[in-house]
């Protein structure tokens, strides 16, 4: 506990001071960086408040000020005064620095990074999917024309937000507009309650980068002293360590200008015009040797057989073309767990920002993504001191992928973790666009290469301490409205005044193509769960870490999974009696203008059963059915199952082949085909058979297709199709399975819902050929349930009249696109759609969706 122990008191006793230049020239280093008044020459870089993005600016502080070229991973390793310095001694010279370029080309070329966004900007046309928005709510006065103005003076001092981008020959260049050239401020006086709709068509804005300056504003005014400022920029021409400048010279220039003033600017060292070339030059030599080759090489074997896609919990299938449509959610991470997450950070010789890595690839991982999983995450990208108070687009990107293989504690995790973070971060000049062409993973319009899943840790300006000189600010909190990834995690960590964890701010960005807001939500208090079980238990195996509450599992487990059904068993053959006893006289069967009512269907079932028994049928035993699609196999059907037998399915139109491996592997002791006398068994008793039939007895095996190519066979229990009718009963009842089109081979298990299901309901089923026969039914057709699968049914929906009686359509088997379910709607206008799919093993349908 920090703050239990006495202020520390420097009286130069504890340690010697600084003995060399180099030590006393790092601890200046050290200070100006992390922002400490007092360093010594054993206190170690980390400890002192040191995390990644630090460490990235203290390497650059380094090469300019002493001119050697450290590594990240020797920081790491070497975190001390006195250790740094003895690895500076053995460094080689600092690559050449970034300096203003005289004369400048005619054609200034653009940065990677720029190349990148002005490709996707031709090849997927103008969107607002790069457009970076920062909002504040003011209170006080604001001066239109002050503002216009220091707007201007902005864009005058920062090459990069007046820069066109213009094809010549084929080729892009950046035409530098002169200054003087002022981006448009737009104002309007908006009501508190239509503000969230205004600032959402506002960031909505698209930006044509080859005519208009990439900057504009708007002021929507509250009242008479209170504004809400909105600033967009395309990314093209900024990125997030952008705004930092970008606020503080708007606030010097809008202070200037009330005093009817120009801004006494110090002239800036570099544009990023500048940077742009020295880029080039020292990224485009990829000769042996060279930093280029030396770190692709590195990428190379660190991204070998990286997986296409990650396998997330998505609510949908991607879409062929992204829409880049974004949703938002946050959340907050305490000042405890943040203060434990520092501390657990530190014990590992590692950074907060390595601790959540190591995290969010273990929720990635436990929800379905395998254990190979790629991370993108920013890098600054500004390695040169000559570009920290530029405004430009340097930002880099940079994949972390994490081996969660043979289930590691979470310190083994974090181990790897670190190693891969430093490997990586070693690595980061090569641009990512360069990245992408050189390993060349498949493409897609669908989704972003290389990895799917962003993680950044905010490192700029605090923002909320900004303002407009004579007003008050505050962040203005704006919705996500574009989403370049499937999923962005950022982090934004608060400390005191002394350093001391405050708490982390979290929002996490989602794709409307593949999540809803409810998935993004359960992410996010996974993962906080996460969290809170790796700093109490670090050596815990990943696979013992839990990522559902209870609520949640008693969903999934207890509720989700209640199968149970208030029917008790009766052998199905009973069931069917029992709605003989109570209307023998209703129509129980319709095909071909042939009706048979439940006493006449009872009858002829009856005397076949006894006709089949005697030939050996009974419980645990098979007959086959090689019917064609007559009242005949309907009868044959229920007569089976009446002997107790169970029947197994040969559609006689299988190749030859097949139906001897069904008849071999199934030894039916009869075959029912169609030089069987269904009719014509008059020296049998029409009445009800006495089996014994308990529920573990067989009542059908299907042959699915197989995965092999082979037919399998799966017996299904008399006990699993009667819990299926309970649910039937219950989830439609007898209205809606009134009557129900029979159009499902025998052969596939649907056809238990639609012919036991109506029966036990006391429907009729009406026997087609197929789906197909919709287009011969008339409109005034009574049906009042249809049952297919989603392809078919779309297909016999071409040409048929509008079916008003229809209450229900179940489909089956098949996801159900869009169109699909308009067609359905379209034909069916009364009935509710129910999307059902089930192995047949767990007989015929395991869940359902109703749209």
């Amino acid at each position: 506990d920090r703050k239990a122990l006495p202020a520390p008191v420097f009286d130069g006793s504890a340690e010697p001071g600084p003995v060399t230049a180099r030590q006393k020239a790092v601890i200046g280093l050290f200070s100006d960086v992390l922002g400490v008044d007092h360093v010594g020459l054993d206190d170690d870089f980390f400890d002192l408040g040191g995390d990644s993005l630090l460490a990235t600016r203290l390497i650059s502080r380094v090469r300019a000020a002493l001119g050697v070229e450290l590594g990240i991973r020797a920081l790491f390793d070497s975190p001390t005064v006195s250790a740094l310095c003895r690895v500076l001694d053995g460094l080689g010279a600092a690559r050449p620095a970034l300096a203003a370029v005289a004369p400048r080309p005619e054609r200034l070329p653009l940065s990677f990074a720029q190349q990148r966004l002005w490709f996707v900007d031709q090849f997927e046309g103008h969107n607002a999917a790069y457009t970076e928005p920062y909002a504040w709510r003011l209170h006080g006065p604001v001066d239109r024309d002050a503002l216009r103005a220091a707007l201007g003076d902005v864009v005058g001092r920062h090459e990069a937000l007046r820069t066109v981008f213009r094809v010549v020959d084929g080729e892009p260049h950046q035409e530098i507009l002169d200054v003087g050239v002022a981006p448009v401020l737009e104002e309007a006086r908006v009501v508190e309650g239509d503000l969230a709709a205004a600032l959402s068509a506002a960031t909505g804005y698209v930006f044509d980068v080859s005519t208009e300056l990439p900057v504009r504003a708007w002021l929507f005014e509250l009242g008479p002293d209170e504004c809400v400022l909105l600033m967009l920029t395309h990314h093209i021409a900024s990125d997030g360590w952008s705004l930092g400048p970008l606020s503080r010279d708007l606030s010097q220039a809008y202070a200037s200008r009330l005093s009817d003033t120009a801004p006494d600017w110090s002239p800036l060292p570099v544009q990023y015009a500048d940077y742009a070339i020295w880029q080039r030059e020292l990224l485009s030599d990829e000769s042996a040797g060279s930093l280029a080759a030396e770190q692709l090489q590195f990428w190379r074997g660190a991204l070998a057989g990286l997986p296409e896609e990650l396998a997330l919990p998505y609510d949908r299938v991607r879409p062929p073309v992204a829409s880049y449509r974004g949703g938002d959610v946050r959340f907050e991470l305490g000042g405890d767990l943040h203060r434990r997450l520092t501390n657990l950070a530190r014990e590992h010789q590692s950074t907060v920002f390595m601790v959540v890595h190591a995290t969010l690839a273990a929720l990635l991982s436990k929800v379905g993504g395998g254990v190979d999983i790629p991370i993108g995450t920013p890098v600054a990208g500004r390695s040169d001191e000559a570009v920290n108070d530029l405004i430009g687009f340097f930002v880099n990107t940079v994949v972390l992928r994490s081996d969660l293989s043979g289930d590691p504690t979470f310190t083994e995790l974090l181990g790897r973790v670190r190693a891969t973070d430093l490997g990586a971060f070693a690595h980061q000049e090569v641009p990512f666009e360069r990245l992408v062409e050189v390993l060349n993973p498949a493409r897609s319009t669908a989704r972003h290469p290389l990895f799917q899943v962003m993680l950044a840790f905010d490192g700029g300006e605090d923002l909320d301490s900004w303002a407009l000189p004579g007003t008050r600010a505050q962040v203005e909190p704006l919705r996500a409205g574009a989403a370049k990834f499937d999923l962005l995690w950022n982090f934004e960590q608060r400390h005191d005044a002394d350093g001391e964890p405050l708490g982390i701010r979290g929002k996490l960005d989602f794709a409307l193509d593949v999540f809803d807001e409810l998935t993004a939500l359960s992410l996010t208090a996974w993962f906080t769960r996460l969290l809170e079980q790796v700093v109490e238990r670090a050596d815990a195996r990943l696979a013992d870490m839990v990522l559902l509450s209870e609520a949640e599992r008693h969903r999934i487990v207890d509720e989700w999974n209640d199968t149970s059904h208030p029917l008790s068993f009766a052998p199905l053959a009973a069931l069917f009696e029992a709605q003989v006893r109570q209307s023998p006289d209703a129509v129980a069967l319709v095909h071909d203008r042939q009706e048979l009512t439940y006493a006449e269907l009872n009858a002829r079932a009856n005397r076949l059963a006894r006709h089949l028994v005697a030939q050996g049928a009974g419980p645990g035993r098979f007959v086959a059915l090689a019917l064609p699609r007559t009242v005949d196999v309907m009868v044959a059907l229920l007569g089976v199952v009446k002997s107790g037998a169970g029947y197994v399915p040969v559609d006689p139109r299988w190749p030859a082949e097949r139906v001897r491996i069904v008849l071999d592997e199934a030894r039916p002791v009869a075959v029912l085909d169609d030089l069987t006398p269904i009719e014509g068994l008059g020296q049998w008793s029409d009445e009800d058979l006495s089996v014994c039939v308990d529920a573990d007895s067989p009542a059908y095996a299907i042959y699915t297709s197989g995965s092999t190519g082979r037919p399998k066979g799966v017996v299904v229990s008399q006990g699993g199709v009667v819990n299926l009718l309970s649910w039937v009963r219950a989830e439609f009842g007898a209205d809606e399975m009134s009557r129900v089109l029979a159009s499902t081979s025998l052969s596939f298990d649907v056809s238990v819902f639609e012919v036991f299901g109506t029966w036990v309901s006391g429907g009729c089923v009406e026997l087609a050929r197929d789906v197909l026969a919709l287009g011969e039914l008339p409109a005034t057709w009574p049906g009042t349930l249809i049952s297919a699968v989603p392809s078919a049914l779309s297909q016999a929906l071409a040409d048929v009249p509008v079916f008003e009686s229809v209450r229900v359509v179940v489909l089956a088997g098949e996801a159900v696109p869009a169109g699909v379910l308009d067609r359905v709607r379209s034909v069916f206008p009364s009935a509710r759609v129910v999307n059902l799919y089930g192995p047949t093993e767990a007989t015929v349908y395991a869940t359902g969706w109703r749209a």
